[in-house]
């Protein structure tokens, strides 16, 4: 299937390592200009490094997304050096595992920047970047969104409120001819996630996934690309969830229980 993706504009937050990075390089062998942007050079190197290696540009921009200015200035230096944004993936997150009751209020204020305020700064950003022309903007939400997770009360909140907005950003940019749609990963393995996985143990988490397997990046980046490509034109105003079918019942295991 032809996804028509070629030499669209796409911008990845957060495309540095993990999902979005596998995003991006997914939209770059579908043949379109890639920007991302992260906090540390060093991650935003060593992704160009990756991409140069494998034959593909990769634009990069340090980039705090909590801070509208910053995001600005990336939204319009990708415009003057790739041309207009066609898609924009909020991608950025952060996650700290503690108890409500022990969160100070610049740990609050940090996880709520980056989770939540930073997809407003940027969804905003994107709109008018496209305003006018049509687009996609895809939020990265979480299963933490569907079913609260004790102990990342703050970041579980936070997904929640995207999935929130993506309803609502869908319905207040329909006539400009902008989609706007979200991805719910599963437990996706990543640099990010891998120690507390390994804490928590791969049998643990795989019972609660009739697939009986952990997500890679890689899972997430192919259902990324189609919902930016127009095979997913009648798709807006929604979330996908690609989590191997997590808790979809309250007996995940059944299956292998009694084949």
């Amino acid at each position: 299937m032809d996804l028509g993706l070629k030499d669209k504009v796409v911008v990845i937050t957060g495309g540095g390592t993990g999902i979005g990075f596998a995003a991006a390089l997914e939209f770059a062998r579908e043949g379109a200009r890639v920007a991302i942007c992260g906090r540390t050079t060093q991650k935003l190197k060593d992704a160009a490094a990756q991409f140069e290696q494998l034959g593909f540009d990769l634009y990069t921009k340090t980039c705090d997304v909590t801070l509208s200015n910053e995001v600005k200035a990336f939204a319009d230096a990708v415009t003057k050096d790739l041309g207009l944004i066609d898609i924009w993936v909020n991608n950025a997150g952060s996650n700290q595992i503690k108890s409500l009751v022990e969160y100070d209020d610049e740990e609050m204020e940090m996880l709520i920047g980056i989770n939540l305020k930073s997809f407003i700064i940027c969804s905003n950003i994107a709109a008018k970047a496209m305003k006018g022309r049509g687009g996609v903007i895809i939020n990265a939400s979480s299963f933490s969104a569907l079913i609260p997770n004790a102990g990342r009360g703050v970041y579980s909140a936070c997904k929640s409120a995207v999935l929130n907005l993506t309803r609502t950003y869908a319905a207040e940019l329909a006539a400009e001819h902008i989609r706007v749609v979200a991805y719910i990963p599963g437990q996706i393995v990543t640099a990010l996630t891998i120690k507390v996985l390994q804490s928590i143990g791969k049998e643990k988490l795989i019972s609660n996934i009739p697939m009986r397997r952990l997500g890679t990046p890689e899972d997430l980046a192919k259902p990324i690309v189609f919902l930016a490509s127009d095979a997913a034109a009648y798709i807006n105003g929604c979330a996908l969830e690609v989590s191997g079918a997590k808790f979809c019942v309250q007996n995940p295991g059944y299956s292998w229980e009694n084949n």
